[in-house]
């Protein structure tokens, strides 16, 4: 992205510090006026003698029409926001639908049920809902809705209205089916090279997630050495009077050290890990997105092929086909404009992230 290095002027007047050139950098304003607030909090634990489990609650204020209320509370647990997920990418398969915390942990991360673990679900949890939230299309979505409004009973009601398991099972076969035909064969150039980008953007996004993840181990390890070594110099100095006053200054400044270190794991851990592993998980959906277009296309493909192949039953082709076309299209214009909508909203997410590391680690080096 290019246009960082399109803000390469400072004002004489500005004090040259580090952290003061790093503030003159500018990002665009936030999205306009909203109308839907969603607050996902006040996580609490249940036990019954089958499992254990985490409830959230979540809390919508709105002017919108549609809605009875201007303001909703209900308690929703992670399963609750999976079917949502499910729903809205059944209904909408050619959109990015935002990623959700994985069920399961990272090795090596956090234990689950633990305090870090839970507020970094719910914060990841809360990002979710706005995102779908502040989306041109999945904003208005009947599941969403109900999600945000029913309570406990009437959403385990409507989630059993979905399709029956005969139906969920044709739609995996023909999922499948359509997947094993091969390449497709008309694909239009512009998906050719999404693909490609996000063949790229995968690898790069995953190497930076590791990459944050090993310099935070190292960080942490750091901490923990000075957080010993510390007071290691207050007990020396007890036992050395020409050398006390000496001693004690060096373990206040390793004390000083310490405290510094921890605020740049703070922002290690609250800024730059949660949004690389966010664009992990949107890389994999972006994949996934693409290939449904490549399947619905493939679906056309096949029809147009038939209907060369068949001399009779033409009619009945030319009519199937025609409403594949006009799937393939309506697929390809979601796809498009949220592709664009997207790639900037990662680059604006991307550029501030980096920005925020650059700013913490300049305030860590100059305390």
């Amino acid at each position: 992205d290019t246009s960082l290095t399109e803000v390469n002027s400072f004002s004489p007047s500005v004090p040259i510090s580090p952290s003061s050139m790093i503030n003159q950098y500018k990002f665009e304003d936030g999205p306009e006026l909203r109308d839907l607030f969603i607050t996902v909090d006040d996580p609490e634990s249940h036990i019954t003698a089958i499992e254990t489990f985490i409830t959230y609650r979540v809390v919508t204020k709105t002017t919108r029409g549609e809605f009875d209320s201007s303001e909703y509370e209900v308690r929703r647990r992670y399963q609750d926001f999976l079917w949502l997920k499910s729903k809205l990418e059944e209904a909408h398969p050619t959109l990015i639908i935002p990623p959700l915390p994985e069920k399961f942990i990272m090795k090596g991360m956090v234990e689950r049920f633990s305090d870090e673990f839970i507020e970094t679900r719910r914060k990841a949890l809360h990002k979710f809902l706005n995102r779908i939230a502040d989306h041109p299309t999945l904003t208005f979505n009947e599941d969403f809705k109900i999600f945000l409004t029913a309570q406990a009973w009437e959403l385990s009601s409507h989630k059993k209205q979905g399709p029956g398991l005969l139906s969920r099972m044709g739609q995996t076969v023909r999922a499948v089916a359509s997947s094993v035909r091969g390449a497709v064969k008309n694909r239009p150039e512009m998906f050719t090279e999404m693909n490609s980008y996000m063949e790229t953007f995968s690898q790069k996004i995953n190497l930076l997630d590791k990459i944050a993840h090993r310099i935070y181990k190292e960080e942490r390890d750091y901490f923990n050495e000075m957080k010993e070594y510390g007071p290691i110099h207050t007990l020396w100095s007890a036992s050395e009077e020409d050398l006390a006053d000496s001693l004690k200054g060096i373990a206040s400044c390793i004390e000083r050290c310490c405290r510094a270190t921890e605020k740049r794991m703070a922002g290690l851990s609250e800024h730059l890990l949660p949004i690389l592993h966010e664009y992990v998980l949107y890389s994999e959906i972006l994949m996934g997105v693409l290939k449904r277009r490549d399947q619905i296309q493939g679906e056309l493909d096949s029809k147009v092929d038939a209907l060369a192949n068949k001399k009779t039953e033409k009619d009945l082709f030319s009519e199937e086909i025609g409403k594949l076309e006009d799937k393939v299209e309506r697929a390809n214009n979601a796809l498009k404009a949220d592709w664009d909508r997207w790639k900037q909203n990662m680059q604006w997410d991307m550029r501030s992230t980096f920005t925020n590391v650059a700013e913490n680690n300049l305030r860590y080096y100059e305390e």
